[in-house]
């Protein structure tokens, strides 16, 4: 079989990959943009390939058997242009990962670490027990939203019950109570569930539907002291109602993952929008990290390869965005 691992992000999947696959093939490695006849050749002649964006700008690969997305997110996948032999599948095994990044951040903002750390050093005790103005919070009691319940979500909802918090979802389609869910809304009693939380986190996926599902009326309903948290996708909250959300501490603060501006080939160092989000006190901000972790990888290789043998012995695939003939 001929295996495509395309680009930098689908290359980290491929170390010892063929150890993992137990089977002869032919595995190459290429870069995002192909650019000899070699590469657009080896691209078109794949039986699988493992990519996260598929488009018209590259070869036709006529005789694919399976398009394995790295990742979650298919959105720039583009379903109709790959040939219909072609299943396509995706992966997670990011949830674990995204939910310690979650409560680790929702830990930050409640027990300064850093900060008693930094000013220790200095002689100041900040934060020594004893007197109430030197106490610090804690997130035991408080009431985290989850909107969006899918794989994220429910690993999310574990951790924070772990911590005695009260669990909150949101979603599309009714979530019953249960230990994790103390309760449920659905989507179109949006406002009512974002007035009822201290956290608000977003891991919708980002579709027609859930394009700003955040916006300035969703953003208003929320308390004046909340947090919104967003691992999903940018788009899924309004760039500039957020921001003007935060600027003028209509809520209490933002802890942001995902963005509006990524790398490029022509601009490596972007800052991650147009708006100056690096410029609000009330912001915690990272590069899309939460769900790249050792283990995430692992799982997903797994999953990829586990998909690629099934494909070819007829087995049935897991995770399956298309069926392919």
């Amino acid at each position: 079989m001929r295996i495509i691992f395309h680009g930098e992000n689908a290359a980290t999947f491929s170390h010892g990959f063929a150890e993992l696959l137990g089977q002869p093939a032919d595995i190459q490695l290429l870069p995002d943009v192909l650019e000899t006849e070699a590469e657009n050749a080896a691209y078109a002649q794949a039986q699988a390939i493992v990519g996260v964006k598929f488009d018209a700008s590259l070869p036709l690969p006529a005789d694919l058997r399976l398009f394995h997305v790295p990742g979650a997110g298919y959105d720039a996948v583009k379903l109709d242009l790959l040939p219909a032999s072609a299943a396509v599948c995706n992966c997670f095994g990011h949830e674990q990962a995204i939910a310690e990044y979650v409560m680790s951040a929702l830990l930050s903002r409640a027990i300064p670490l850093a900060d008693a750390d930094r000013r220790l050093r200095e002689g100041d005790w900040a934060y020594w027990a004893g007197a109430p103005e030197r106490v610090h919070d804690e997130i035991a009691g408080r009431t985290i939203g989850l909107l969006g319940f899918g794989h994220i979500g429910k690993a999310i909802a574990a951790r924070a019950k772990a911590f005695e918090m009260q669990v909150h979802v949101a979603n599309r389609s009714p979530v019953a109570a249960s230990p994790l869910v103390d309760r449920a809304f659905t989507l179109d009693q949006l406002a009512e569930f974002l007035g009822s939380v201290d956290v608000v986190v977003v891991s919708v996926p980002l579709t027609e539907d859930t394009t700003g599902i955040i916006g300035q009326a969703a953003l208003a309903a929320m308390r004046p002291d909340a947090v919104l948290v967003n691992v999903g996708r940018g788009p899924t909250v309004d760039e500039e109602a957020l921001y003007d959300a935060l600027k003028s501490r209509r809520i209490g603060g933002a802890i942001i993952d995902t963005w509006y501006r990524y790398p490029q080939s022509d601009d490596a160092s972007p800052l991650p929008s147009k708006l100056p989000f690096q410029d609000l006190s009330n912001v915690l901000m990272t590069p899309h990290m939460s769900g790249w972790t050792n283990g995430t990888i692992r799982r997903r290789q797994a999953v990829i390869a586990g998909n690629i043998k099934r494909r070819f012995s007829g087995e049935p695939l897991e995770n399956v965005v298309r069926r392919g003939n």
